[in-house]
């Protein structure tokens, strides 16, 4: 199997794995946060939702500015329900999948920049941002939102394995 394919079906496998746990956020609980410094459950799973959109970003444009001079910031939208949350999950998740399965090998390699008021913050290969910035920054914030889940007493699924919440 090629190193592109194996990406492939990691993305698939995580992707599978967040939706599970975007389903779990309960609707009367959006507005609850852990503490005043951090983010809302809405805001959690709303950029949970929003990631994905990053493969599209990163194979259908040469950079994004966060913050350009003169324009308006990239702002995280906000869901308003899990519904629309999952919506915005699955038409994401559909769409990078497409392009992932779908671009050539040397597509990968080609470099990507992020930057913030016309100041490149970092340029990396397409595969790397598909790995840091959407697979591996899922990761991060579905452990931010299972650890919600857990302070709120909602049942946190099983991934790689079974959860202290998975009967049997």
């Amino acid at each position: 199997m090629d190193p592109y394919q194996a990406l492939v079906q990691e993305f698939d496998q995580e992707m599978a794995n967040t939706r599970t746990v975007l389903a779990r956020i309960p609707e009367d609980k959006l507005d609850w946060k852990v503490h005043p410094k951090s983010n809302t459950l809405r805001w959690v799973g709303s950029h949970l939702a929003s990631i994905p959109q990053w493969v599209d970003l990163a194979f259908r444009t040469d950079s994004l500015d966060v913050a350009p001079v003169g324009g308006e910031p990239y702002k995280n939208p906000e869901a308003e329900s899990v519904a629309a949350m999952l919506r915005i999950f699955d038409q994401n998740v559909e769409t990078a999948r497409g392009i992932l399965s779908s671009v050539k090998a040397d597509e990968f390699w080609k470099p990507w920049s992020l930057l913030r008021g016309g100041t490149v913050l970092f340029t990396m290969p397409r595969w790397q941002v598909v790995r840091t910035f959407v697979i591996n920054h899922t990761i991060h914030h579905r452990g931010h939102l299972c650890v919600y889940l857990r302070l709120l007493d909602v049942p946190v699924p099983g991934m790689y394995g079974p959860s202290a919440d998975d009967p049997g």
